[in-house]
């Protein structure tokens, strides 16, 4: 048998075990310097642990629908206000029914929970309704003597929105936001928040102007001999101040979405504009997706819709028809629990695509995209109590997990130390750099995903030390198994490593593939548990082949490992093998000859 060639490394890379150190130790650097550097340093914790805001939500019954509050409609609601609340970063917020009509809604602390209950709390249907009228409101605001009413204005029946005036006449109003396509260049001049407002609602005259539309002044011969139900919406806007919480509230208040309404919206705060708008054809249900992003010919932050196909066959109608109206009868409400959030306009007849583009900075352009995509509930929720859960339960309750994981800790390192003697320094080591890597990332995920550490999750994180371990007493065991068959350290740790990596893959794979599933089919706390079990599991596949290995293989290397001394935990005669035989070269000695 040949003998090995000197110089060839062992198989497994025992010669170059520093760069596998070297490269886990620039990860724990960075990391734990992303963490420090973002100012997070510590994990966001849920609302058992921290504390938070419970909002409870009481469904409503609707005109014509008694039968509407049904589990199925109670169902679709909860995945609706879970996927707006979880729209703004809250990854642990509790969306769940309670009895028959209402819904708990747990918001932790760290969070925003003034949006987010803004967000949970206008919970009506989402309409797209045509401006008829609008005009700035307060308690001595003169009632509009040129605006049209609902009768002269050309059948703006849907709330579709659609900006088609002329470039040369937009140049003399400034807009809000505007509606347009894809393709178009949207205009930048708005008024803060990005609300469509006349150029004569920044003046003292009603009128949209003078020298702009010189028939407005025969509106007012017009609305006498409207019906009597436009007479009453024209004298309900004329009443409506909307500077009054409980006026700005009731407007619009149990309207069907086929009638004509009145409204308020806000410009900027401590300012409204009153609306009367017409009948709804587009909803919010006819939105495919709606999201903030910045335009990369601008560089302002715009709200781009999609719309379903039938949404998009009723939009295109409706803006072909607005785009050829005069101001402010060219703007679409975008009306949510009778608030109109946005009137923008448009210039041309929109499809599939739309965008709307005005004074918006990402967080009113991340808002209105939210609520364009998950406005349309099947229900009406009233919000029936706002509370604020205290932590001090959970305080007590993770003082005792953790006491308990400080508990289990020690006695698996007293286990640890007892049994394996000198390996356990190595397991401790690698225990270590396991725990770092999951504090730093369970900290930098707070912030980037909205990850909050729950009890659950505590409780997942103290199972993974025994995963952990386990790990590495399955390389340990190999590695014994190798010198009672009589090899020495070095060869006994590199014919170990095939056989309990394979082992160590098999285990922690059956391990996560738990946790996904147990993460696919819960919901609320549990998934916080499943994710904190797959994630400990896949550090524990990096630390044991980036950390653990490579550390194994410079130990065997000292002489405290090598020579299998009774600390080692390696000694030959404790694990029932003979200390293995050093080979010496023989000398042969003169032998003399025999006689016959």
């Amino acid at each position: 048998m040949a003998a090995p060639k000197k110089g060839r490394g062992p198989a497994g890379g025992q010669g170059r075990p520093g760069r596998a150190l070297a490269l886990i130790l620039i990860v724990m650097v960075a990391l734990a310097g992303g963490m420090f550097l973002s100012g997070h340093t510590t994990p966001r914790l849920g609302i058992d642990l921290a504390g938070g805001t419970s909002i409870t939500l009481e469904a409503q019954n609707q005109p014509g629908k008694p039968n509407a509050i049904n589990p199925t409609n109670m169902d679709t609601a909860v995945g609706i206000i879970e996927r707006r609340v979880n729209g703004l970063g809250v990854s642990e917020a509790e969306v769940q029914t309670q009895g028959r009509e209402n819904i708990i809604v747990n918001i932790p602390k760290g969070t925003n929970s003034k949006q987010a209950q803004e967000q949970v709390g206008t919970t009506a249907q989402l309409y797209f309704r045509p401006v008829l009228t609008v005009q700035a409101s307060g308690p001595e605001t003169p009632t509009p003597s040129g605006s049209a009413s609902p009768s002269a204005s050309g059948s703006p029946k849907p709330g579709e929105s659609a900006q088609g005036e002329d470039k040369a006449k937009d140049e003399d109003k400034p807009q809000g936001e505007e509606a347009t396509g894809s393709e178009a260049t949207p205009s930048a001049s708005a008024t803060t928040q990005g609300r469509a407002v006349t150029g004569a609602l920044k003046k003292d005259d009603p009128t949209p102007g003078a020298s702009d539309k010189p028939k407005a002044s025969e509106s007012p011969e017009a609305s006498p001999s409207a019906d009597p139900a436009t007479a009453k919406l024209q004298e309900e806007f004329a009443k409506l101040d909307c500077t009054d919480p409980k006026q700005r509230t009731d407007a619009g208040k149990n309207a069907k979405a086929t009638d004509s309404i009145v409204a308020c919206g806000s410009n900027v705060p401590g300012s409204y504009e009153k609306y009367i708008l017409g009948p709804a054809e587009v909803s919010g249900s006819d939105v495919d997706d709606a999201k903030g992003a910045i335009d990369q010919q601008t560089g302002e932050w715009i709200v781009s819709m999609e719309f379903t196909s039938a949404g998009a066959k009723k939009f295109q109608t409706i803006t072909g028809r607005l785009s050829q109206q005069q101001p402010p009868m060219n703007q679409f409400a975008i009306v949510l629990d009778g608030e109109v959030v946005s009137a923008p306009s448009v210039r041309q007849a929109l499809s599939k695509n739309a965008q709307i583009s005005g004074s918006f900075d990402q967080q009113s352009a991340e808002d209105l995209g939210n609520i364009l995509s998950y406005g349309a509930l099947p229900l009406t929720f009233k919000e029936v109590s706002v509370t604020t859960v205290t932590a001090a339960l959970g305080s007590e309750q993770l003082q005792a997990g953790l006491i308990a994981g400080a508990i289990g800790l020690a006695l698996v390192i007293i286990y640890l130390v007892v049994y394996y003697r000198g390996l356990a320094f190595i397991a401790l080591l690698s225990l270590l750099v396991s725990g770092i890597l999951t504090y730093t990332i369970m900290s930098l995920l707070g912030p980037a995903i909205g990850f909050a550490l729950n009890l659950p999750a505590v409780c997942g994180a103290i199972v993974a030390i025994g995963i952990t371990a386990d790990s590495f007493i399955v390389y340990f065991e190999r590695v014994r198994d190798e010198i009672r068959e009589g090899r020495t350290l070095r060869p006994a740790i590199e014919r170990a490593w095939p056989r309990a990596r394979r082992t160590i893959l098999v285990s922690d794979f059956v391990s996560f593939l738990a946790a996904a599933v147990l993460f696919i089919v819960t919901v609320g706390k549990v998934q916080g548990f499943a994710f904190t079990l797959g994630l400990t599991t896949l550090l524990d596949v990096v630390v044991v082949f980036f950390f653990t290995k490579p550390l194994m293989t410079l130990m065997g290397r000292t002489k405290f490992f090598s020579k299998g001394g009774p600390w080692s935990g390696l000694d030959p005669k404790r694990l029932g093998a003979q200390p293995p035989l050093r080979r010496s070269r023989r000398v042969n000695a003169p032998t003399e000859p025999k006689e016959a």
